[in-house]
């Protein structure tokens, strides 16, 4: 019997984005021009510093007052629910970008962020990182704190013309610092 067997999406190497990802607006958590709106946007690359043209990412994030959404619709953006969550794809330069609000401090004190996913080819998993917001509330952080102090910066969003520039190494000498979280596999 020689009957070859297609793979199926368990026995290859993703990833798969093309069935509802992205979706319409996915990157917009607030309307662009809208009050208080900036652009998070930069870019990702590989080891060998060239972009990644199909990367996803995904944030999470507390709103300007440091509020940490509730609400329901992250599918769904209407204009004016901001929901914390949002959803872009590199281009073919390994570019992204994402219109939201500059997150507050969720406590006294604490160094704003934004939470960051990113999927990408060659990931068997996700990475999990942070988008620091700069500022001096940045040296009270505890998990900046726990980093050597020259991968710190990796973290940390540049301020530019256009918003917050983070831009993601996923490997080489200044591989972004991605997290793993109590009960996350590898």
């Amino acid at each position: 019997m020689n009957t070859v067997l297609t793979a199926t999406p368990g026995q290859t190497v993703g990833p798969f984005f093309g069935y509802a990802l992205p979706y319409e607006r996915g990157s917009e958590l607030v309307p662009p021009g809208s009050p208080g709106a900036i652009r998070l946007h930069g870019v990702v690359t590989d080891g060998a510093g060239h972009p990644v043209p199909d990367a996803l990412l995904e944030i999470w994030q507390a709103d300007a007052d440091g509020r940490v959404p509730t609400a329901t619709g992250g599918l769904r953006r209407d204009g004016w629910t901001f929901t914390g969550w949002g959803r872009a794809a590199t281009d073919g330069e390994g570019r992204y970008s994402f219109s939201t609000v500059l997150p507050g401090p969720s406590k006294p004190d604490a160094a704003p962020f934004i939470a960051m996913v990113v999927f990408a080819r060659g990931l068997l998993n996700r990475l999990f990182t942070r988008v620091y917001v700069p500022g001096a509330q940045l040296a009270n952080d505890p998990l900046l704190a726990s980093l050597p102090a020259d991968r710190r910066d990796t973290l940390v969003a540049v301020p530019d013309d256009r918003g917050l520039r983070f831009d993601i190494a996923l490997q080489g000498d200044r591989e972004t610092v991605f997290l793993r979280y109590p009960g996350h596999r590898p």
